[in-house]
């Protein structure tokens, strides 16, 4: 540090009456230059905001011993622990943050004092994540920018650069492999291969500054917020009042908590299924699970046969749209049918698995008969063929035979 001082004398004479602390540190090598680099795309540089803003000093002074004086508010490096109510200052007070933003919360550090992290913070733990980890330092970016390390997209590898890593981790007796079974998940699909930035990433079930595991109780309130119907069907349930009672935590008992599969029959019955961890198959339980896998591979496959014949037809020229249409509402029954699942009860799965088996019935017919019209159509037209070939070859013959009646033509003049 004192060689650092002292190079900042030599350059003193360079700083001109604006950010002489850009101007320094640029000027400077490695991790001293690199806050000056990084400081050109910060959101707060754009807004008009400087060093001294969280730093202290005098910026407009050219003399260090000037800009960094302790009687001009100089700081220097701030402490972790300080960070959080450094950054309050300006984002807990409403009536400097809706100048840049109206619609920005004001209420992060209230928030964050009620997390996990904020927490441990109060309690002298400067090792748990603040604002810097999770926002960056000099180069912070808005949350809409693709770059930001809180993007949609990016906050999972945000997450994990604390969370993934097993000695960090392994302090407070907590797992590091959520993110690895996160990206096994049909949320991580749904966001990163698909594009979805509505998607759940750790945010979404666990907050963003007021950071908490969901506790047992919460959980399916917690998986509610997106998947709503899921949730009323689940209290109603007979499984909700046993799980409660077991302290077992609702959606996770069958979907796992970071690692969610893409919800399938074999969940449903046979070896490794979800419902066998609990139920025999002989049992009650078991015997309703199964009955409930076998109505829905019922549908499945029925409306598979309809959509495969419909194809055939549609790709044989005839005309099949309106019952291809009437097929949605087949799949709409289907849709029904995997959300009832959670009602647990067999009567609630096969009201939509009949109604799509009645659709599958009909769309399958009218599949049916249009190939039974192109049948005909072509039966009709290579009898039509036909004759018009036999008619081309009856008037062949004909002129054949009146050409060979008049004989050959005698000649004309001669003597």
């Amino acid at each position: 540090m004192r060689t650092a001082a002292l190079f900042l004398l030599f350059l003193a004479p360079l700083a001109a009456a604006g950010n002489s602390c850009l101007e320094c540190h640029a000027a400077l090598e490695g991790r001293l230059q690199k806050p000056a680099l990084a400081f050109k795309i910060d959101i707060h540089s754009t807004r008009g905001f400087g060093c001294t803003d969280c730093h202290g000093g005098d910026a407009a002074s050219g003399d260090p011993a000037v800009s960094m004086s302790r009687a001009r508010g100089y700081k220097g490096k701030i402490a972790r622990t300080a960070v959080p109510d450094l950054c309050a200052r300006c984002h807990s007070d409403s009536n400097l943050i809706h100048k840049f933003k109206p619609q920005q919360r004001v209420d992060q550090l209230a928030q964050y004092r009620t997390s996990v992290h904020g927490k441990r913070l109060a309690a002298g733990d400067a090792a748990v994540a603040n604002c810097v980890d999770c926002h960056g330092v000099h180069d912070i970016r808005e949350v809409r920018h693709a770059l930001s390390p809180v993007h949609p997209l990016r906050l999972p590898e945000t997450c994990a650069r604390c969370h993934a890593d097993a000695g960090r981790m392994s302090k407070y007796k907590i797992e590091h492999t959520q993110f690895d079974e996160y990206r096994q998940s049909v949320h991580w699909t749904a966001l990163a291969k698909r594009g979805d930035l509505s998607a759940p990433s750790c945010a979404s079930c666990h907050g963003n500054h007021g950071a908490t595991p969901p506790q047992v109780n919460s959980v399916a309130a917690v998986c509610g917020t997106c998947h709503v119907l899921f949730e009323e069907l689940y209290k109603k349930s007979p499984h909700q009042p046993v799980f409660t009672a077991m302290g077992a935590a609702g959606c996770i008992v069958c979907h796992g908590k970071h690692k969610i599969e893409k919800p399938a029959v074999k969940m449903l019955s046979g070896d490794g299924s979800v419902c066998a961890q609990c139920h025999e198959a002989d049992s009650a339980g078991g015997r309703a699970a199964a009955e409930i896998a076998n109505r829905i591979k019922e549908l499945d496959a029925a409306l598979g046969r309809s959509e495969e014949i419909l194809e055939r037809a549609r790709q044989s020229g005839m005309e099949v749209s309106e019952a291809q249409l009437q097929l949605m509402d087949g799949r709409e029954n289907m849709i029904k049918a995997r959300l009832a699942v959670h009602a647990f009860q067999t009567a609630a799965v096969a009201k939509p698995v009949q109604a799509g088996l009645v659709v599958a019935g009909k769309t399958y017919a009218a599949g049916v008969a249009a190939l039974k019209e192109r049948t005909f159509r072509r039966f009709g037209l290579s009898i039509s063929l036909a004759a018009i070939l036999a008619t081309m070859a009856g008037l062949w013959l004909a002129i054949r035979s009146i050409e060979n009646h008049r004989g050959p033509r005698s000649g004309t003049g001669g003597s």
